[in-house]
């Protein structure tokens, strides 16, 4: 079971993310960083547990903004540089390409930022898409044939809900199971909601394969002990 920590990014900080209510996203205070700097907010992370993948929610790229493209070239930079999964509101075949074809990065294309299927349709076959399945608190957003093909997503899903992020609520693990039954041998990945770790154990027992997760490690709940346990 893979714990992947979470940058959300904002005017180039990072940002505590609050139920998908990204207008009230203010600048992370956390005591494993003296400041929101990307590379420092990684490396507090990286404090806890070696983790080599981070998940990166472009939310200026997303909401139609400039992208955070010199925070990432910093992650890049590193030493060590993670691997990254990025979200970055990717709606067009040039930019998804361009994506694509970057070392260490991993582009997740997010339901809610599809008008069509078309993008979808055209690299679902890429080894290196991951498609994230967005639903929010009216429900899931993008086309409906993201839910009803199946047979379209890709090796690696995350399914995202907005409602549980930042809420220390639990995972939604009805929609986990649902979403898990339909995904055959593809790797489901739970975002929103970890607790701690018997929130973590459970997705395990699930068939979840990672879980993407930013409070429980900010607040201590998930300490070294627990990440070298579950060997994240």
């Amino acid at each position: 079971m893979r714990i992947i920590p979470v940058l959300d990014l904002k005017g180039g900080e990072v940002v505590r993310a609050q139920q998908g209510k990204r207008d009230r996203y203010r600048p992370i205070v956390t005591p494993l960083s003296q400041s929101s700097d990307v590379v420092a907010v990684t490396e507090g992370l990286r404090g806890l547990y070696p983790f080599p993948t981070f998940y990166i929610a472009d939310l200026d790229a997303i909401e139609g903004g400039t992208p955070n493209s010199g925070a990432l070239a910093r992650l890049k930079g590193m030493a060590e540089p993670p691997e990254l999964w990025v979200d970055a509101g990717i709606a067009d075949e040039k930019t998804l390409s361009a994506a694509l074809a970057e070392p260490c990065l991993y582009p997740v294309l997010g339901s809610e930022s599809q008008q069509d299927d078309a993008l979808f349709r055209r690299f679902c076959d890429h080894p290196d898409l991951i498609l994230s399945l967005d639903f929010f608190d009216d429900g899931f957003r993008g086309p409906a044939s993201f839910l009803d093909e199946p047979e379209l997503w890709p090796q690696k899903v995350i399914v995202m809900t907005l409602a549980k992020v930042g809420s220390a609520s639990g995972p939604d693990f009805t929609r986990l199971e649902a979403i898990k039954a339909k995904a055959g041998s593809r790797s489901v990945i739970a975002a929103g909601g970890v607790r701690n770790e018997a929130d973590i154990r459970a997705l395990s027992s699930l068939g979840i394969t990672a879980a993407l997760v930013a409070t429980s490690l900010h607040d201590g709940t998930l300490t070294p002990e627990h990440l070298a346990t579950l060997g994240a």
